[in-house]
C-alpha cells in the first residue's frame, strides 16, 4: 500500500500484543491454537476492531484444530438488522484474513458472500436470501458509482479483486479490473449450485510477512481493514463509519 495507516484508537493495546510473524504459516494456515490470549490473532483483531469502531464484532472461521485457513469479522449491528437472516453470518459483509496455501499468500480485506442460489439438500440454510448484503454489493456496481471509485482507488494501491465461484474465481488487478457492468455479469454467471463470493484484498508474500514484527503486522491488517471500510460500508445495512479517533 502507498498510503499511511489510518489513525487508530487502539494504540494502547500494542504493548500487549504477543502475535508473531511465524503464526502466519504458509503451509498450514493461521495459527490460533496452543497460544495465550494475547498471542491469538482472533482476540487481537476483534479487540482492535471493537476499539476502533466502537461496535461489537462477531468472529467467524473456516478450519479446525490449531490452524485455520480463514477468519472473518462482522459487526453484530449489521447482522441484527437483517429481518430474515439475523441468526446467521452468511449474509453479512466481513473483514477477513486468510492464508492461501496454494498460492502461498496472506490475504486481508473485505469479503461478501452470495452463498447458493440452488443449495444442496444438506445446506438449505446457505441459500441466498433477500436481506443478504450481496444484493447491496450487486446494486452498487454501477459506472462512476461510489463503489466503482473505491475499487479503482484500491486497485491502484495494489489491492486485488476476486469474483465468482470459489472453485473457479476470477481475479482482477488495476490493469484488468473491468467496468462495473462486466464485473456484475461475472458475479451473475457464477453457477447457482456453487458457493460464490466477492473479495477485495491486499496480498502479502511469506517474505513480506517475515520482514515485519508481530505488532507491525497487526497494524498493517488494521490499516488494510480501514482502507476497505468505505467499500464495505456501501454494502452494509448498519455501516461501520469512520474510526472513532479519526472523526
Amino acid at each position: 500500500m502507498n498510503r499511511e495507516p489510518a489513525v487508530t484508537s487502539w494504540g494502547w493495546a500494542k504493548t500487549k500484543i504477543g502475535f508473531r510473524p511465524e503464526f502466519l504459516d504458509f503451509d498450514r494456515g493461521l495459527r490460533v491454537g496452543n497460544l495465550e490470549p494475547h498471542e491469538r490473532i482472533t482476540r487481537i483483531l476483534k479487540a482492535a476492531l471493537e476499539a476502533q469502531y466502537r461496535q461489537e464484532f462477531v468472529t467467524e472461521r473456516w478450519g479446525r484444530g490449531v490452524y485455520w485457513q480463514w477468519i472473518g469479522f462482522l459487526n453484530r449491528a449489521n447482522r441484527n438488522a437483517k429481518p430474515v437472516s439475523s441468526h446467521v453470518s452468511f449474509g453479512c459483509s466481513k473483514l477477513f484474513v486468510m492464508i492461501d496455501t496454494d498460492d502461498r499468500l496472506f490475504k486481508c480485506g473485505l469479503q461478501v458472500e452470495r452463498g447458493y442460489v440452488r443449495p444442496p439438500a444438506d445446506a438449505r440454510e446457505c441459500r441466498l436470501r433477500a436481506d443478504w448484503d450481496w444484493h447491496r454489493l450487486r446494486a452498487a456496481l454501477k459506472p462512476r458509482s461510489p463503489l466503482d471509485r473505491e475499487l479503482r482507488r484500491l486497485t491502484r494501491d495494489g489491492f486485488l479483486v476476486q469474483a465468482g465461484s470459489w472453485s473457479e474465481p476470477h481475479e482482477f488487478s488495476r490493469r484488468t479490473l473491468p467496468a462495473p457492468s462486466v464485473l456484475g455479469r461475472t458475479l451473475d454467471r457464477a453457477p447457482a449450485n456453487e458457493w460464490c463470493g466477492f473479495q477485495l484484498y491486499y496480498a502479502m508474500t511469506q517474505e513480506d510477512v517475515r520482514r515485519m514484527s508481530g505488532p507491525d503486522l497487526i497494524e498493517t491488517m488494521m490499516a488494510i481493514f480501514e482502507e476497505t471500510r468505505p467499500a464495505m460500508d456501501l454494502t452494509l445495512q448498519a455501516p461501520l463509519g469512520r474510526p472513532v479517533a479519526a472523526e
